[in-house]
């Protein structure tokens, strides 16, 4: 009886001591948590998109926020996010892709995460064509969406003011759908 006494009460004394050594040795064993400082975010996202009818692959620039059609799609992604060079690649983007029907509808087909070192996880698959992320970059060939509006917007010249009718007093305003309208109705295939 002794022995087991005393062995157990070497035990209980020795507890601490291993639990101990048992947390330092799992702590040096656990990979350190990469903190979100290390996660890069940039200014404009690459995709590639394929037309299955004519086999064309395309790759294009998009700038955050910014909405680019690709065939009947519009692609618009809201955050792309990488690492630096020197740690294991990782970059993903916030998109959210909306198809134009043919009776002219804008219908969303996709919201979510895509990841450029899986393309396949999160691409979008349409009947016609299927867009995925390649990368983020800090720059582009293509202007940016504010560099591209301040190139093609004309002076607007101020709408001429009707006269008045036989039916509208002369003291009162006209009415704002009477306007002309804008001039800037024709507008790009990107818009914010």
């Amino acid at each position: 009886m002794s022995f087991f006494r005393r062995t157990s009460t070497a035990l209980i004394a020795a507890t601490p001591i291993l639990f101990a050594s048992a947390t330092v040795f799992a702590a040096a064993q656990t990979p350190a948590a990469p903190s979100v400082a290390d996660r890069i975010t940039n200014p404009v996202a690459e995709f590639a998109g394929i037309d299955k009818i004519t086999g064309r692959i395309i790759t294009f620039d998009v700038y955050i926020d910014e909405t680019v059609q690709f065939g009947a799609l519009q692609v618009t992604p809201r955050v792309c996010y990488s690492r630096p060079d020197t740690e294991q690649p990782k970059t993903d983007s916030f998109v959210e892709v909306d198809e134009i029907t043919l009776d002219r509808k804008i219908r969303r087909i996709f919201t979510g995460w895509m990841f450029a070192e899986s393309p396949g996880l999160n691409a979008v698959e349409h009947a016609v064509y299927d867009v995925w992320l390649k990368g983020c970059k800090q720059k582009s060939d293509v202007p940016p969406p504010t560099a591209a509006k301040a190139d093609t917007a004309k002076p607007k010249a101020p709408a001429a003011n009707p006269k008045p009718t036989a039916t509208q007093p002369a003291d009162t305003a006209p009415d704002s759908t009477d306007a002309a309208p804008d001039a800037t109705d024709d507008a790009p295939a990107t818009t914010n």
